[in-house]
């Protein structure tokens, strides 16, 4: 029972700033529907997302005059069910970029602290290492990488993850070497804390605002690059039910059969695009300032 004029609790007052954004919550409901699709893939795709049907080869959708009930999005070239393989590759795309996400934003963080603490040739080395990165383009990087590890998914992933962590390192060691001068931090200095402490305890957990929404927005990021990979033939190898593995597949029959192409580019517009909305939806409820 809530105690009147008492303080709201934080996440009820962050719920309550985040749904002023319809944008934002029409993104999560999206996230969260993927995300479900993606771990109930097994059950709601109506069949093997490598299963052939060599007697409906390039089907068109449903609606079509000559369409079928049994393969609602039509089939491709070898007769495979595209609306079982569109749900099997949100698992992929969704793991795998769950996964660089994580890989980076934990990698960058802690690289960020280090700087933001060390600062001096340390943090110089750190610093330029992340702008020689950034002065190149993220796909050519990753391309380049790619290349030297071999295409296959898990190096696409890795290859991901290098592209997208100087952006977490950077904008941690902003956000360290701001808190670093603030009152609280002194005070914590004074009583005895430990650098460790410091780091983990006082510091990290007022610069994990930005983090966050810059990790939201990483993701969209992670997914196109992670599509683009694979659309070169560099990232998900056939016969891999992913996004960008599927327009690559397809592209020779794009004036043919132009659903083939459709609709894994859908699922890739309507993923990123859900990203970016909850990304801005989380930035205007954590930043104090641009609260209403």
């Amino acid at each position: 029972m809530a105690v009147p004029g008492a303080a709201p609790h934080p996440l009820l007052e962050f719920w309550g700033d985040f749904r002023r954004n319809p944008g934002a919550v029409a993104g999560l409901a999206v996230v969260l529907l993927m995300t479900l699709i993606a771990i109930f893939a097994d059950t709601i795709a109506p069949h093997e997302p490598n299963e052939q049907y060599r007697d409906a080869l390039l089907l068109p959708p449903v609606w079509s005059a000559q369409g079928s009930a049994d393969f609602i999005l039509g089939t491709d070239d070898i007769g495979r069910d595209i609306l079982s393989r569109i749900l099997h590759g949100a698992r992929v795309s969704l793991s795998i970029g769950f996964l660089v996400v994580t890989l980076a934003l934990v990698t960058g963080v802690l690289l960020g602290l280090v700087a933001g603490f060390a600062r001096g040739v340390l943090d110089i080395f750190i610093m330029r290492s992340m702008d020689v990165m950034l002065a190149l383009p993220s796909l050519l990087l990753a391309i380049v990488i790619v290349a030297i590890l071999g295409p296959n998914l898990i190096n696409a992933a890795m290859a991901v993850v290098i592209v997208q962590l100087p952006h977490f390192a950077r904008l941690t060691r902003a956000a360290v070497i701001n808190e670093r001068a603030k009152d609280y931090v002194t005070a914590s200095r004074v009583s005895g804390a430990g650098v460790t402490r410091l780091m983990f305890i006082t510091v990290l957990p007022n610069c994990m605002a930005p983090v966050i929404i810059q990790g939201t927005l990483g993701f969209s990021t992670a997914v196109l690059d992670l599509a683009a990979l694979g659309f070169l033939g560099m990232g998900a190898q056939p016969p891999t039910s992913e996004w960008g593995t599927m327009l690559s597949n397809a592209l020779q029959f794009i004036q043919r059969a132009p659903w083939v192409v459709t609709f894994p580019g859908l699922a890739i517009l309507l993923v990123v695009l859900a990203f970016n909305l909850l990304g801005d939806g989380l930035r205007d409820a954590l930043d104090p300032k641009l609260k209403r």
